[in-house]
């Protein structure tokens, strides 16, 4: 079975060129390592270049798109595998499905949402995955201040900290992931 990586990130490029870096970097890792990109299907900012430079590195790619979104982020066709489902919980549900490991680039909304939805999973006990932020400039400093927060309020157990971890960048997260992959690949 091939180790599949899932990477929730933007689907506009944001305001640094550091984050398009990052995920062409990230793309290329996984396509050289042999492994799947499981991501959200558009063709459009990060999302894009991630699938993009897994492709060129010789990498399967499977992006799971809503019907709805088709348009908008611009499904992109040229993937190993390409899936449209009915809703965005569909989406979720199947990219969480299909994954050994969730990375997370920065991005806006909806990358917050996946994320949340993956690490709200595990702390739960529906999954005992990787689920790794991957730092670039700093994107995750207020998320890593928030998640204290919420713990020293008294809404998570010290414990929930433990449930992500923070790379420091591409080759910090690949280094993590390469004793996950052992047994899948």
């Amino acid at each position: 079975m091939t180790f599949s990586v899932c990477v929730f990130c933007g689907s506009r490029f944001g305001a640094s060129p550091s984050f398009r870096a990052a995920a062409e970097a990230l793309g290329r890792e996984i396509g050289r390592r042999g492994w799947r990109l499981v991501y959200g299907g558009g063709d459009v900012g990060l999302m894009g270049v991630v699938a993009s430079a897994t492709l060129a590195a010789g990498g399967e790619v499977l992006g799971i798109i809503p019907r709805r979104l088709m348009e908008r982020e611009v499904g992109k066709h040229d993937v190993t595998e390409l899936l449209v489902t009915e809703t965005m919980f569909a989406r979720k549900e199947r990219m969480i499905a299909e994954s050994h490991a969730f990375l997370t680039l920065p991005g806006g909304l909806g990358t917050l949402d996946e994320l949340l939805e993956v690490v709200t999973l595990r702390q739960l006990g529906y999954h005992d995955l990787p689920v790794l932020l991957v730092d670039v400039d700093g994107f995750w400093d207020e998320w890593q201040a928030l998640l204290e927060k919420v713990v020293a309020c008294g809404f998570a157990d010290a414990s929930a900290v433990r449930l992500l971890e923070r790379a420091g960048g591409v080759a910090a997260a690949m280094e993590l992931l390469e004793n996950q992959a052992a047994p899948a690949s």
